[in-house]
């Protein structure tokens, strides 16, 4: 199984962040791989990943990071292929993280997520694969359906609480 998607994160303390992208590619069966690389303490190693990873098949790249989060965006100085960053919480709530991810310089584009939003970035991800692969295209059209349904559903069960001035 080769790759399409690859998820990187700073450190391996980011890793329950993530776990919600990997679960998530798994529920849609489409191959990934997880790294930890840092802009800061390996950066020979994460301009080589990400000038490389088209060439090894990756199609999408999320990047995690927290505090000065410097990684998704050295990641995408280095590649054309899309990348994704997650804003990982930290000392100041993930703010810090974010704001260093969402001012990127003109040509250098990163899509950012809110603090913590590893499942936000799977699914964006799977969005942009689905415009090239149709199976893709009807699981994310699934999972998505399936969201709508879980919402009917709740609606319906607020229905039956009770309170005494609730008047629906």
């Amino acid at each position: 199984m080769t790759p399409i998607v690859s998820i990187i994160m700073g450190s391996t303390s980011d890793l329950p962040v993530l776990e919600k992208a990997a679960q998530f590619f798994d529920e849609m069966e489409i191959p990934f791989e997880m790294n930890a690389l840092s802009a800061h303490r390996t950066p020979q190693e994460v301009e080589t990943f990400a000038r490389e990873a088209q060439g090894r098949g990756i199609k999408v790249i999320i990047a995690a990071a927290g505090m000065a989060a410097a990684l998704p965006g050295v990641i995408a100085a280095n590649t054309t292929l899309p990348v994704i960053g997650v804003p990982v919480k930290g000392m100041l709530d993930g703010l810090d993280a974010m704001l260093s991810i969402i001012q990127m310089p003109p040509g250098i584009p990163v899509a950012t997520m809110g603090v913590n939003g590893a499942l936000n970035a799977a699914i964006l991800a799977a969005e942009m694969l689905a415009l090239g692969d149709p199976q893709i295209a009807a699981k994310v059209a699934n999972y998505k359906e399936n969201l709508k349904n879980k919402i009917t559903k709740a609606n319906a069960e607020l229905k039956e609480v009770q309170y005494k001035f609730k008047t629906n």
